[in-house]
């Protein structure tokens, strides 16, 4: 007779995996009610906070890749998060969910937007929309500043480029180029201090 003399404590939990179709559904309705941006403020809250389908280390390289990468952030960063749910067959499904409801309603909205515009406080709610993606974007930043910028190297980072983009305007193609060797070589020193 085989004794198992491990507790439940001691078992690590083995990760549901998730359908496709449950990915579908989250990221076609983030797709489809999108409006003004703040996507990945949402996807954070769908993905980590509600469901824990990847963790905030995780959620953070996805979205610091989606925006050095080519393509829409959005795009991106749901094929990041497809894949780490699902691989290559997540990353499809996440990818074409967050695309397939906007698409339909950009194509519907071109035809009806003359009509749209002449309605009555359509601007003032399209306003109220946007000021709501604001806030997504700035609950984002605070996450991404809050367990990015622990230490000296990534806040030093951080720093330098939100000034030479705010005041200088250099390009993103050009501070990957430039800061990100910087990054990676000021942080290998700053851990191998500490070894």
């Amino acid at each position: 007779m085989i004794h198992d003399d491990s507790s439940p404590q001691e078992q690590t939990p083995v990760p549901v995996r998730q359908s496709l179709l449950s990915l579908f559904s989250v990221f076609f309705r983030i797709g489809l009610f999108s409006f003004g941006g703040g996507v990945s403020g949402w996807m954070h809250q769908e993905t980590v906070t509600k469901r824990s389908w990847i963790d905030n280390n995780q959620f953070l390289s996805g979205l610091a890749l989606s925006q050095i990468l080519p393509g829409a952030n959005v795009s991106n960063l749901a094929v990041y998060i497809g894949h780490c749910v699902r691989g290559w067959p997540g990353a499809l499904v996440a990818l074409c969910a967050v695309l397939f409801g906007p698409t339909i309603v950009v194509m519907i909205f071109a035809e009806i937007y003359p009509r749209l515009v002449a309605i009555p406080g359509f601007h003032a709610a399209m306003d109220g929309i946007a000021v709501a993606a604001v806030g997504m974007i700035i609950r984002m930043g605070w996450i991404s500043a809050r367990h990015s910028c622990r230490s000296f190297v990534p806040a030093l980072i951080a720093g330098i480029t939100f000034v030479a983009v705010e005041f200088f305007h250099v390009q993103l193609p050009l501070l990957v180029v430039v800061l990100a060797p910087i990054s990676i070589a000021l942080s290998w020193f700053e851990g191998s201090d500490h070894a």
